[in-house]
């Protein structure tokens, strides 16, 4: 698999067609992960979730692509085109604004979108102050929150 300093990704940009139509692909993926971990970390950190407190799955879940899908880059490795996307989910929009998951999907080559597959959903997992204290873990991230290469 590869790694940040062996991909270079494009710059931050509107999504085109293309990659509508793989994240389109994976969609039901996506959202069934989202459900997964947040299920899967409240049960060891629910701070990780904790912006989508109250939310049912379904709510949390109500993002679409042609209307939620506001970022991507990309990457191309020997085995096809990494795609980082970032999600904005409509339901979550509180003291830190509007809520977004970045989410990593494969393209393998030659085989258009019929073989795209999803990877992984950013977590930020305790992020560290200046004592070296964990203390930010986060699945839904702000606006502002860059989207860069992960691996999870």
């Amino acid at each position: 698999m590869a790694s940040a300093d062996q991909v270079s990704l494009t710059a931050p940009h509107a999504p085109h067609a293309r990659a509508v139509e793989a994240f389109n692909r994976v969609l039901p993926e996506i959202k069934h992960a989202v459900i997964a971990s947040r299920h899967g970390w409240d049960v060891h950190e629910p701070k990780m979730w904790s912006r989508a407190a109250g939310l049912s799955d379904e709510k949390l879940t109500t993002f679409t692509v042609e209307d939620d899908l506001v970022e991507i880059r990309t990457g191309v490795v020997s085995y096809g085109t990494i795609l980082f996307g970032k999600v904005r989910i409509p339901a979550v929009n509180d003291e830190l604004g509007e809520g977004f998951i970045h989410v990593r999907i494969h393209d393998p080559p030659n085989q258009g979108e019929e073989d795209v597959m999803f990877h992984s959903i950013f977590t930020m997992e305790g992020k560290r102050d200046a004592d070296g204290h964990p203390h930010l873990w986060r699945a839904i991230q702000v606006k502002d929150e860059p989207l860069e290469f992960f691996n999870e």
